[in-house]
């Protein structure tokens, strides 16, 4: 006989979480996004689906090759593959309604069709503020970027980080006070692959790229210097005007990061620190656990100066950062840094669990709970009351609020604390909030 049965599966590189993993990537998310609202940025959605000349009007190479591209009636449509992209056709598109600074916030799916790895997925979410100016934008939003990441790893307690801090200016200016003013973008993506393919490798490629062997040591000097940055940067006595500017900038960023209450040992000025995207213009980040230096970066982002030049003649510059959430789950979950207790794994503070089948009292005292702000169940089944017992325990919930027939005559309630296992029979007038903390 043949089997209709389809068997059921996820797809390569898409995540699913049982319900307790969920509720705590979702206790990380609202962390995320309530940091975000506290400095004031404004929420935005923008659609999953876009159309392909509009999504891909500044894609290419490596970036288009992982879209997922499809047709659909004479409409030739796109998934989207970041948050940024989206955003600068929702600033251009709605410009004349917007006002600036513009300081928005997205945490939404984004999808890639890359090869799926550990900790790489094909559909994963990601947490993005930008603040886009018209025009011009203070220097000093720069400076608040690392403040928001300082006050979200701080409240997700993984561990020690630092941010790291640098100007694509200095980079850029540096080059050119060696003559190498053509291939800047190349020697850039050289140069940020540092940590993970080290000295020597970048060496091997600089020469590659046809450097001389003087620049190339200049240029490892450069970004291997790690201590006392400053002063070394001030050292080189480089007037270009370019190198002078970004100077300038990451002088200001640090002054303001540190009034802006970021530790000085929670961040550093570190010159390889170039993010290989193009658009970055001047201040960069990127943020790395200092338990887990070879993940890389958790969170990154910088600053740019037309986020929708594909889109307007209107010049736009911009700053913001990103973390990808699934990719820093995934992370923190496999090296067991996710901190949180077991009431953290339960949505509901308390379940009642009747002993009869008129469930009338029951409901009352649940919709009691709920009107005080107290997340609660009803455990409706038929079943012994072991077992409901049990339900509780797996599910994690703090409080079982028990109903027989003398609660119900007498308009009780027990409520037994499933940790210390205390339990205390109290009037349903005198049931407050209190009880449940």
């Amino acid at each position: 006989m043949k089997n209709d049965k389809v068997e059921p599966r996820t797809l390569p590189g898409f995540m699913e979480l049982m319900p307790q993993d969920q509720i705590e990537f979702d206790r990380i998310k609202s962390i995320i996004e309530d940091s975000y609202k506290k400095y004031g940025f404004l929420p935005i959605d923008t659609p999953i689906i876009e159309d392909s000349n509009v999504l891909l009007a500044k894609a290419g190479g490596e970036t288009e090759k992982q879209i997922y591209r499809f047709s659909k009636g004479d409409n030739d449509l796109s998934l989207r593959f970041d948050l940024t992209v989206p955003l600068a056709k929702y600033v251009a598109k709605n410009y004349g309604q917007l006002s600036f600074p513009f300081r928005r916030y997205q945490i939404g799916k984004v999808y890639r069709a890359e090869r799926p790895q550990k900790g790489r997925y094909r559909e994963f979410y990601q947490c993005d503020i930008d603040v886009i100016g018209d025009e011009t934008l203070s220097i000093t939003n720069d400076a608040e970027m690392p403040s928001i990441i300082y006050q979200i790893f701080s409240k997700l307690d993984f561990g020690k980080f630092t941010i790291r801090i640098n100007n694509r200016k200095l980079l850029g200016g540096f080059f050119e006070s060696l003559g190498l003013e053509n291939r800047i973008e190349d020697i850039l993506k050289i140069v940020d692959k540092l940590d993970k393919i080290g000295i020597d490798n970048v060496k091997e490629m600089l020469q590659d790229e046809k450097v001389d062997s003087d620049s190339i040591e200049k240029i490892v000097q450069f970004v291997s210097t790690k201590e006392n940055v400053i002063q070394f940067l001030e050292s080189l006595n480089i007037s270009n005007d370019t190198f002078v500017k970004g100077l300038s900038e990451i002088k200001e960023v640090s002054k303001y990061m540190i009034a802006f209450g970021v530790p000085e040992n929670y961040f550093r000025i570190d010159l390889s620190i170039a993010r290989g995207l193009d658009y970055y213009t001047g201040t960069v980040f990127e943020t790395t656990l200092d338990d887990l230096p070879n993940i890389g970066s958790v969170c990154s982002g910088g600053r740019y100066d037309n986020l929708a030049e594909y889109y307007t003649d209107k010049k736009l510059p911009g700053v913001g950062i990103s973390i990808g959430l699934t990719r820093l789950y995934y992370i923190l979950n496999e090296y067991n840094l996710i901190k949180n207790d077991s009431l953290s794994k339960s949505v509901s503070k308390a379940i009642i669990l009747p002993m009869s089948q008129d469930f009338e009292y029951s409901i009352k005292v649940a919709t009691l709970l709920r009107n005080m702000g107290i997340n609660a169940e009803v455990y409706f089944e038929d079943k012994a009351f072991k077992k409901k017992l049990n339900y509780a325990n797996k599910q994690n919930i703090p409080y079982a609020i028990i109903i027989g027939d003398d609660e119900i005559n007498s308009e009780t309630v027990a409520i037994k604390n499933m940790q210390t296992g205390e339990q205390q029979n109290i009037k349903l007038s005198d049931m407050t909030i209190d009880l449940f903390k």
